[in-house]
């Protein structure tokens, strides 16, 4: 069997066995999605929580002091972070920001795989968010939340993660890059939906996981979709100009957008920058 066809050999018959190992979320994020589906939390008991990890407070305090949240006065405590946030949208943000943990390697090779990967997840996600927040500002009584947005966005293509885990163990095949993104094109839809599924995730996170660039759905009404097609139309991912000039002409139909050139405005750039910071 050669490198070529190692991988995916072992994939297809991993995912037929159900013997794929998916990844577990980090432990803190597990203790703030069952804190938060506990009825007699409060908000004391989830700042003592997030505030024992160092890398999710931090993140905290960027997504409560970003444009996201509209508010001109820092805080600088994780006890203000979750106030300003807000029970009700703290298991989904703790959980994306908690994400990022995971994108780790012993190996070099796949480090560097498991980083570019998750830079390219952060650009999708700070169009998606931005957009979200444009529409939400317009839209007050949509059904639609930028915590699910955040969270969504960023594990869009947590997919590659078992993938990349996989091809650790079998580094004849790290010689044939080519190889292995065609593996991460052919499953990783697939496995994401598995992860999202062992993670409990609602089948609103398993939909765009699965079809976020499965061009063939399109839905007629607005759609957490729409905006993550978005960040991959603006960075590229999807190659086909046809394709885009359709999605952004139905982006704008549907009040999206306001325009099809909007994101090449220098009024979205700006917000962008602005977005970006709860990553940076």
């Amino acid at each position: 069997m050669g490198a070529e066809n190692a991988l995916y050999t072992i994939l297809v018959e991993k995912i037929k066995q159900d013997a794929l190992v998916l990844p577990t979320l980090p432990e803190v994020a597990l203790e703030v999605r069952e804190a938060a589906d506990d009825p007699e939390v409060n908000l004391g008991r989830m700042s003592d929580i997030i505030a024992q990890d160092p890398a999710l407070s931090l993140g905290m305090l960027k997504v409560a002091n970003s444009v996201v949240f509209g508010r001109s006065i820092k805080v600088d405590s994780v006890a203000q972070a979750v106030t300003r946030i807000g029970l009700r949208q703290i298991k989904s943000i703790a959980t994306a920001m908690a994400v990022e943990q995971m994108f780790i390697s012993k190996n070099a090779v796949i480090s560097e795989y498991m980083q570019k990967s998750w830079r390219k997840t952060v650009d999708v996600a700070t169009v998606a968010i931005a957009l979200m927040t444009l529409y939400l500002q317009k839209n007050k009584h949509a059904a639609f939340t930028l915590d699910t947005i955040t969270l969504a966005a960023l594990v869009h293509n947590i997919g590659v993660l078992p993938i990349l885990v996989e091809a650790e163990s079998h580094p004849d095949v790290f010689a044939n890059p080519a190889f292995l993104q065609q593996a991460i094109i052919k499953f990783s839809n697939e496995i994401g939906g598995e992860v999202t599924k062992a993670w409990d995730f609602s089948e609103e996170f398993t939909e765009v996981v699965v079809s976020w660039n499965d061009l063939t759905l399109l839905p007629k009404e607005v759609h957490y979709l729409d905006f993550i097609r978005a960040g991959a139309i603006y960075h590229g991912i999807f190659k086909s100009e046809t394709t885009r000039d359709i999605l952004l002409k139905s982006y704008v139909t549907k009040g999206i957008l306001p325009d099809i050139d909007y994101m090449a405005s220098e009024e979205f750039i700006e917000l962008l920058a602005q977005v970006r910071t709860m990553f940076d």
